[in-house]
């Protein structure tokens, strides 16, 4: 039955999107499943979240990947098996993702889209010894994914964003500020994965957020839990083993007084600045010391949190930050939770699923968002105090069996609107989530 015209000429948009992200602490790979509909162009843009799920990345592959950042040493043959080794990895996790949540590939998700594993992302090349240049990688071939699924995917959005004269980096501040901008309050997202970061939402204006990388998050804690426990532990759970430790603040003075976080924003940063080998030195030093593990855990944690009470007080909007809402693993690690609070007294903070997101689901949900944006041909909101206000589409196109019918859809959507007139999404709306 054919879609029922607008008052422009055009019919309602409807897709379903998958997005994925897999992030730096290489835990897994994220899922979110996301109905967007909307009326006209010129009317709010919905979004449902129908499902979500974490897959877990194979050991194998970790190691592989984690081994290769770490040393910074390769091959062309290691780097191309990798490629597709992460495609098939997320190709996998996106057909385990339906299979889970009983839907169908074929009748139920119309785009694929996120980000593959980060290998390197050199933002700041004046933060580096040598002749470096800007310059970003993350692999998850494309191409597998479309292949394997059948369905149109796309990838590439922080070197899309990088091309635009920006940092490739976090790319979130436009979905942030659309689910969460308000009238009268000043807000922020933030997220604590492998690299923490966050969005700050000035009151009333939903194009005046902006967004950068604090610093390590989770990434240096998990270093020195596999250091201690050769492996065996991945992750600090609940914050148990730096609750048993002592903080030793000049340490976390002197690492503070870094080159990264004095620097000025717009920053973002990655393992190659802050990578296991930096942690386990920390830990050296302070066992050399007479420092317990739990010891150089509390640290560790606390260069994190301090870093992102620093960041929210230097740059923070005028008059302070009213509410932080919490994504990413780290949000469940109560020894930075508490910090914030102590530093923050004035600020409300909560965790995202408060709005009915889950916790591990806002960077996947922000892939999904580029993913539907880029195939329908509309530009993101500009974040601003970037280096480059100049708008584009991001993101790249892999047609999978799909193609002819979701593009004929796109189509019918936009009708006759001006091609002049089409510019950012600026009004969301967020429908009650379906996941359980």
């Amino acid at each position: 039955m054919p879609s029922t015209l607008n008052q422009s000429g055009s019919s309602p948009l409807s897709l379903k999107v998958i997005g994925h992200n897999a992030g730096t602490s290489m835990d897994g790979v994220d899922l979110v499943h996301v109905h967007f509909t909307q009326d006209s162009p010129r009317t709010p843009l919905k979004m449902q979240l129908l499902h979500y799920g974490e897959y877990p990345m194979p050991k194998n592959v970790k190691a592989r990947v984690m081994k290769l950042i770490k040393e910074n040493k390769t091959t062309p043959e290691e780097m191309a098996i990798v490629n597709i080794q992460l495609g098939e990895v997320i190709t996998d996790a996106v057909k385990w993702f339906a299979q889970e949540n009983n839907f169908n590939l074929a009748t139920d998700v119309d785009l694929i889209g996120g980000q593959g594993q980060t290998i390197w992302h050199l933002p700041l090349p004046e933060l580096f010894e040598g002749n470096q240049s800007r310059a970003h990688l993350d692999m998850g071939e494309i191409a597998i994914i479309a292949a394997g699924t059948g369905v149109t995917s796309l990838g590439n959005f922080r070197v899309s964003d990088m091309a635009l004269g920006r940092q490739g980096c976090p790319l979130f501040a436009a979905l942030d500020s659309l689910l969460l901008n308000h009238p009268t309050l000043n807000r922020a997202v933030q997220n604590i994965g492998g690299i923490a970061n966050f969005s700050i939402l000035p009151r009333g204006a939903v194009e005046e957020c902006y967004d950068f990388d604090t610093g390590p998050g989770n990434v240096f804690i998990d270093a020195a839990v596999r250091y201690f426990t050769n492996g065996q532990q991945e992750y600090d759970k609940d914050g148990a083993m730096g609750q048993k430790g002592k903080v030793d603040q000049s340490v976390v003075d002197r690492v503070l007084q870094g080159p990264y976080f004095v620097h000025d924003i717009p920053k973002t940063t990655g393992r190659e600045t802050f990578g296991d080998r930096m942690a386990e030195d920390i830990c050296d030093e302070m066992l050399a010391r007479g420092a317990t593990p739990e010891d150089c855990v509390a640290t560790i944690t606390r260069i994190t949190a301090q870093s992102l009470a620093d960041a929210y007080e230097r740059w923070g909007p005028p008059g302070g930050v009213d509410e932080i809402y919490m994504g990413g693993g780290g949000s469940y690690n109560p020894n930075i939770i508490n910090y914030l609070k102590e530093r923050l007294p004035n600020t409300r903070i909560v965790p995202i699923s408060e709005i009915g997101i889950p916790v591990g689901a806002k960077e996947a949900l922000g892939f999904a968002l580029l993913t539907h944006e880029c195939f329908v041909g509309r530009p993101m909101i500009v974040p601003k105090r970037t280096e480059s206000d100049c708008p584009g589409l991001v993101g790249q196109i892999q047609p999978g069996r799909n193609m002819h019918r979701i593009r004929q859809h796109v189509a019918k959507f936009w009708g006759d609107f001006p091609e002049e007139d089409v510019k950012c999404t600026t009004a969301m709306i967020l429908l009650p989530s379906l996941c359980s």
